[in-house]
């Protein structure tokens, strides 16, 4: 009972020093300070939890990015080759590689086959399509296991190779269609890592941003990621030189617009990831 007749002292002292401290008009507007400052903290805080607002979507990315007129499926890989290994590498993979493109009996195309150049260094980069989506390629993975030489091949090539990954795309439907292009050209393939949730975003801004990049012809293919590392977005460029490439893209910050989708993208991004590629003799991308 003591203890409890001091606090109550004590709390009734408190109260009026700070009644003698502070003027009776300004009471209120401590009142109010306090709670202002005390909503601020909490408006804060909640918008930290939604820092965007993302509209509820009632189908799959996939379908509302990829080209409805086709059902095709891309592969890329990338093989991280043992140095000096490297030349014996391509040279299996330019007799392998082609024979499986021109057989008809497979329903699928070599998009393109490279060596990084600038980046990830003794890595080879190789881009497949499959006419008619997952069917085809589960019919091509068939009969490849039946495939005398390309078995052979595959051991050949595990005992030159350090790690190896791939992913399965689909392409923009906005972007050009991958077709065979002479050269001598170098390749940039540009690779997003996303932040999850933000691909149909990502898809509405560069649906405008690719008219910016298409003087040049130097646009090859854009893609998005189904299986592998997800929420990955591929771009592949095509440019005469270095110096081309590095033209054209400061040509684009001379474009009214470009700037604004830039700004809006980038914040959709976690990570991103430059290569500098060369083609193999044998690549229809040249």
């Amino acid at each position: 009972m003591a203890v409890r007749v001091l606090r109550a002292r004590g709390a009734a002292w408190a109260g009026g020093l700070l009644r003698r401290a502070a003027p009776c008009s300004l009471l209120p507007r401590l009142r109010t300070w306090t709670s202002s400052s005390n909503r601020s903290r909490e408006d804060s805080w909640l918008k930290s939890l939604f820092v965007r607002k993302v509209d509820p979507r009632k189908d799959a990315h996939s379908n509302l990015l990829a080209k409805k007129e086709t059902s095709n499926l891309y592969k890329l890989q990338f093989h991280n080759v043992k140095p000096e290994c490297l030349e014996a590498y391509n040279k299996i993979c330019q007799e392998v590689l082609p024979k499986i493109h021109e057989d008809k009996h497979y329903p699928c195309t070599l998009v393109g086959t490279w060596n990084t150049w600038y980046g990830e260094q003794d890595q080879a980069v190789h881009l497949w399509r499959y006419e008619g989506g997952y069917p085809a390629l589960t019919e091509v993975m068939s009969k490849l296991r039946e495939n005398k030489e390309f078995l052979e091949f595959r051991k050949a090539r595990s005992d030159m190779l350090l790690s190896r990954k791939n992913q399965l795309l689909l392409e923009f439907s906005f972007w050009n269609e991958p077709v065979p292009r002479s050269g001598p050209n170098i390749y940039e393939l540009r690779s997003y890592q996303l932040r999850p949730g933000t691909m149909i975003e990502w898809g509405n801004y560069w649906a405008r941003a690719i008219r910016f990049r298409q003087d040049g012809n130097e646009a090859v293919g854009g893609f998005f990621s189904q299986i592998g590392q997800l929420y990955m977005v591929h771009h592949l460029w095509a440019y005469r030189d270095l110096q081309t490439r590095e033209d054209i893209r400061n040509a684009a910050w001379h474009k009214h617009g470009w700037e604004e989708l830039v700004y809006y993208t980038v914040p959709l991004i976690q990570e991103m990831e430059s290569r500098i590629m060369i083609p193999l003799k044998t690549s229809p991308l040249q």
